[in-house]
């Protein structure tokens, strides 16, 4: 018995210091300049996330498999770190890769890591967030990292829409590893210590001689506000972890949920009056639609994703009356709240996520129409604006449309109008409604009588106040049915929670397909 017990301790002893090696990934002195250099180390990283305390690893013990080139090459963990935990409290599954070891680098074992967790996501119906610190393919093991890599992105297709999923860029992420955070619902980036691109500087400037840093190329102001390829920015690794936290929040675990509830001292019935001095009946005078947003939703508080690029939009998350609702939104301020190719990228991807998870959508709507001009036109908006009226058209979540201001022409239409499958349409008293301004009508509508008028000025002014009084508002298009009901300003919150209560159990049903075509 005695040697029995001692052969147990020895094998216990040798389970423990395994797991120490492990543990110390590519060793004291890689964390420490990992840690010099700003960032977490991959454990560290799953810490700050999880709850204390409920992280379950697997695969601890993974190895590579000794091709020639990897011989001898030790890679504790395999470079990335996997399982699952809690966030608030609801379980999530985690990659965190470990570029203390080979540079974070994929090799065949080390996507099989991550795949198994992708996995065991979709089966439980978990989100899965990975954490991304990675030179990308390990070029010593050949095809095979390739063939990790195609795995990993497979997955990340198919279970698109299933279970949601987010990539945190905290390191580098070049080559083909940026394309798994591409195809995720949200990337979030670590503002100077992380970068995305398909080619680097070097390869750059041998090909085209243009000279760049990596931080120009594809640092997080330049997918923030430039190309479109990130949802939100935070300074360091744990604000960016911190987003990660409140964004899964608003999320539902999978696509057969709805999102959580969250208690609110926020009276459902509050009046909102602040609204009267916001938004005036000038139509020419932009006003804050973040302060609409705010007065309307619960505690102020507005989770914006993308607040940094096709600014002429806003669109994000927030809560009425606990319940999480998704709102698409013009914005006044930038671009007089026109909608053009980014814009209408920007809402259509985000229509389309709130459909996959169940997410309630608020369109509020001041828009005088899609931005006119050649360089618009030859990039394709009639492509890129198809994309708005194709997701607001495919969503079967509960719409509803609140018309501020100004919805003219074409943008009416792709800002989710009845006829576009809105739920309920609302207006405020300041709405205008027609295919284009009172001016711009005007002037086609009465050409010839404002032409041989002996005092065209005096003329022209008299009929863009007769096509105004007329059509320029929300009474014509509320007698024919495309607007419910016009209503007070000060009681635009209780009867917007209220029509959503009406819609919780909103069913829709669409024809059989496998899927839709929409104009990518």
């Amino acid at each position: 018995m005695a040697d029995t017990n001692v052969q147990l301790q020895e094998l216990i002893a040798e389970m423990e210091a395994r797991r120490a090696k492990v543990s110390l990934g590519g060793g004291a002195d890689r964390q420490k300049k990992q840690r010099d250099s700003g960032r977490m180390t991959a454990r560290e990283r799953i810490d700050a996330l999880l709850d204390p305390g409920s992280f379950l690893e697997f695969s601890t013990f993974a190895e590579h498999g000794a091709n020639r080139l990897m011989q001898g090459v030790e890679a504790p963990g395999e470079g990335v770190v996997t399982g699952r935990g809690t966030v608030g409290g609801r379980q999530v599954f985690v990659f965190s890769q470990d570029f203390t070891v080979l540079g974070g680098s994929l090799g065949k074992m080390n996507a099989q890591k991550v795949v198994k967790i992708m996995d065991l996501a979709a089966k439980t119906g978990c989100p899965v967030i990975g954490l991304n610190d990675s030179a990308g393919a390990r070029i010593q093991e050949g095809v095979d990292s390739l063939s990790g890599y195609g795995e990993i992105f497979y997955r990340n297709a198919i279970y698109s829409g299933s279970v949601p999923q987010i990539s945190a860029i905290l390191g580098p992420c070049a080559g083909g590893a940026v394309y798994s955070p591409a195809l995720t619902d949200f990337v979030v980036m670590s503002r100077g210590t992380s970068y995305m691109f398909i080619t680097g500087p070097e390869v750059i400037k041998s090909v085209t001689r243009e000279e760049v840093t990596f931080d120009e190329l594809g640092g997080a102001d330049v997918h923030n506000k430039k190309s479109g390829v990130a949802h939100l920015e935070g300074e360091g690794d744990a604000e960016v972890i911190a987003l990660v936290r409140e964004l899964l929040s608003y999320l539902p675990q999978n696509a057969r949920e709805k999102p959580p509830v969250t208690p609110t001292t926020d009276p459902a019935d509050r009046a909102t009056p602040e609204l009267l001095d916001i938004v005036t009946t000038d139509q020419r005078r932009p006003y804050a639609m973040h302060d609409v947003i705010s007065s309307l939703v619960d505690d102020g508080h507005f989770f914006e994703i993308q607040p940094l690029w096709a600014r002429n939009i806003v669109v994000g998350f927030a809560r009425m009356d606990g319940k999480v609702v998704g709102i698409v939104a013009n914005n006044p301020k930038v671009m007089a709240g026109t909608l053009n190719i980014d814009a209408s990228d920007k809402a259509a991807r985000f229509i389309r996520t709130c459909d996959c998870y169940n997410i309630p959508i608020l369109t509020l709507v001041d828009v005088t129409g899609f931005l006119p001009g050649v360089a618009q036109e030859h990039a394709g908006i009639i492509r890129h604006g198809a994309k708005m009226l194709y997701a607001y058209a495919e969503a079967t979540v509960p719409k509803i449309t609140l018309i501020t201001r100004k919805s003219y022409g074409g943008a009416y239409l792709a800002m989710n109008s009845r006829d576009m499958g809105a739920d309920v349409v609302y207006a405020w008293p300041t709405a205008a409604v027609a295919v284009m301004g009172a001016e711009g009508a005007a002037n086609i509508v009465y050409r010839r009588e404002i032409q041989s008028s002996p005092t065209p000025d005096a003329t022209r002014a008299e009929k863009i106040a007769q096509y105004r009084e007329t059509f320029d508002n929300p009474w014509v298009a509320a007698a024919k049915g495309y607007i419910d009901d016009v209503i007070p300003m000060e009681d635009t919150r209780r009867v917007l929670i209220q029509t959503f209560a009406m819609l919780e159990e909103k069913q829709e049903s669409r024809p059989f397909k496998k899927h839709g075509n929409i104009p990518l």
